[in-house]
């Protein structure tokens, strides 16, 4: 049996907690973070000064998470670069403002986590044409935007479950 030659290069090990924490710093700048964070105060949405929180995460292939109550989490293993980081508090922070502002969010219901999902994919720019040019994943004009709500609906329903 022929032994598959892709296995033998190493994944990347992402950022450290350190180099995490700084990218985390610097996303706080960044000015659609700014933004976001300005949101959710003007809505009387409160994050604390440890609601954003550096960890190496086991699950590989999540990036990040919003848990009601406790928080965002950065997956430091899974981030390679500012702008992974930028992304995931991006996405993260429209899934607090969701939590802070829609009347009667129930996240265990398949419907309320996918529309969180699908207005943070599209808010946050996940469904941006140029960033599927980044993750080299199958590209095709028409029905884009589907694809990668369908994509991030099925990995955060992978990950919720595991």
């Amino acid at each position: 049996m022929e032994e598959n030659n892709l296995s033998s290069f190493p994944r990347n090990p992402g950022a450290t907690l350190e180099q995490c924490q700084s990218m985390i710093h610097k996303s706080l700048l960044s000015p659609q973070v700014r933004f976001l964070m300005e949101q959710l105060e003007k809505a009387g949405c409160l994050v604390g000064d440890n609601f954003i929180k550096a960890v190496k995460c086991n699950e590989t292939g999540i990036a990040g998470g919003y848990t009601k109550g406790k928080g965002i989490v950065v997956c430091c293993n899974e981030m390679e670069s500012q702008d992974d980081v930028d992304q995931v508090l991006k996405h993260e922070l429209i899934h607090v403002f969701d939590d802070c502002r829609a009347a009667n969010l129930d996240w265990t219901k398949c419907a309320h986590h996918a529309c969180s999902e699908i207005r943070a994919g599209h808010l946050s720019g996940d469904c941006h044409f140029k960033r599927e040019l980044l993750r080299l994943t199958s590209l095709k004009i028409r029905g884009h935007e589907q694809s990668v709500i369908n994509m991030i609906g099925t990995r955060n329903k992978k990950a919720q479950y595991n």
